[in-house]
């Protein structure tokens, strides 16, 4: 994201010394500063993740945080993220300093302060500041990364799976005519272990030793399902393959940092998980490989060993990055490995109730190393997308629950579920009968 059209920023200022009314500073102080009177944030009980995720009363406190309608109960919160108290005031009260203070503010402040919110994001991460640049959501992060890959010649190859994110895959396929490689498309198996996605990588890089780019989903969309990035990042590291990673999904569903997925080359959003508002994001650059991505579209706004100079979006939403320290003040006060726990413990509870229904597939394997939040459903025979949604209608207007069809399976189409912390066990004992009827029905 552009933040300097007038080379506006001459240096990062730390995280603690800068001040927007309070969003950009200590995490302890700018919870203060945007949360309303009586309303602190959450404050997790002691003990173990997943003592915590069972702690009922715990997370009917947090689920205070959420303003959300009665008219449904919303198991499709995959699309973005609500974002809880805090966040929302932070974000109102940006907009109106903007619009307010106007180009006085933008021109004199804004970029000293949005430096400050993009070193605060390197710091929840765990990694340098010079190593991200902010954009807005990781679908541009991914688009940039993969179109700016230069490392490639005609003759090489690229890959990626039926799980990976429409808009990655035509990235991918784009790269046929830019850079004149082959494009590699293929499925990974049903049902899937930690064994059967491992061995589908070997196989894939064995039998195609031209792939020199290989696209990774770190939670898939469609299913849910969560491969072993790392061992497959280094398994074609080994190789000499470079994997770019999508994210997008991940940061906040589940307790990781950037090492932890071996690649240099990550797209992240905020605005999902993370609880921001919508349309703010970033791109991962491992400092080492920085030159090995084209500048965005020639960008002259930032020097050619600066990360952001592979990102150039122009005049965007402001207001949605200023409000994302609040975000990271709440995730970070429900701990990142207490929500992994909490979302997954959802998910249990209402796939646990249906898996004896015959006619039922579940697309996430039974290792909860290999999900999160979200995890997809197929009722067999129902592979359309006529037919899945005509199911999620069923849901909804039948059951009061509300899921969505996703398509590019290859096996056909699923219904995805995504449970937030903001629903409760009766929500999913409730998505679990629905479910069953669902099955009955088609």
């Amino acid at each position: 994201m552009d933040f300097d059209r007038r080379r506006m920023l001459t240096g990062s200022a730390g995280v603690g010394a800068i001040a927007l009314a309070g969003l950009v500073a200590k995490p302890a102080a700018s919870a203060a500063s945007v949360i309303p009177a009586g309303r602190k944030l959450p404050n997790a009980p002691k003990g173990s993740a997943d003592k915590i995720a069972g702690d009922e009363k715990y997370w009917k406190q947090v689920a205070k945080h959420f303003e959300m309608t009665d008219a449904t109960v919303n198991f499709e919160n995959g699309y973005f993220g609500a974002n809880p108290r805090n966040a929302r005031t932070a974000y109102a009260q940006a907009t109106a300093r903007i619009q307010e203070e106007n180009s006085w503010f933008m021109r004199r402040e804004f970029g000293t302060e949005a430096s400050a919110v993009r070193e605060r994001i390197a710091a929840e991460l765990g990694c340098s500041v010079d190593e991200i640049a902010v954009t807005r959501g990781a679908t541009e992060a991914l688009q940039a990364i993969i179109g700016g890959y230069n490392k490639l010649a005609p003759g090489d190859a690229v890959a990626y799976a039926d799980l990976d994110y429409d808009s990655m895959q035509y990235a991918m396929n784009w790269l046929r005519d830019r850079r004149g490689v082959e494009v590699i498309r293929t499925a990974i198996p049903e049902p899937a272990t930690r064994q059967s996605v491992l061995d589908y990588y070997e196989r894939l890089l064995t039998d195609h030793p031209k792939i020199k780019l290989l696209l990774l989903t770190h939670v898939s969309h469609r299913t849910g399902l969560v491969p072993p990035i790392a061992e497959i990042s280094e398994m074609a590291a080994a190789r000499g393959v470079d994997t770019v990673i999508d994210a997008a999904h991940s940061w906040g569903q589940l307790d990781f940092n950037v090492a932890d997925l071996k690649s240099p080359f990550i797209g992240f959003n905020l605005h999902k998980w993370m609880g921001a508002p919508l349309g703010v994001g970033f791109l991962y650059i491992r400092k080492d490989r920085l030159a090995d991505i084209d500048r965005h579209f020639a960008d002259e706004d930032y020097g050619t060993d600066d990360v952001r100079s592979r990102i150039h979006t122009g005049t965007t939403n402001s207001a949605n990055l200023l409000a994302v320290p609040a975000a990271l003040d709440f995730h970070r006060a429900v701990g990142a490995a207490n929500k992994q726990a909490r979302l997954r413990l959802l998910r249990d509870r209402w796939v646990h109730q249906v898996l004896d229904v015959p006619n039922l597939q579940i697309l996430t394997p039974e290792d909860p190393s290999m999900y999160g939040a979200l995890t997809s459903f197929r009722i067999q025979g129902n592979t359309t997308s006529a037919q899945s949604t005509a199911i999620t209608k069923y849901l909804s207007d039948e059951w009061g629950v509300f899921a969505v069809r996703r398509g590019g399976v290859e096996r056909g189409e699923v219904i995805r579920v995504t449970p937030a912390l903001y629903n409760t066990m009766d929500d999913a004992d409730l998505f679990a009968r629905a479910v069953r009827a669902a099955a009955s029905k088609f």
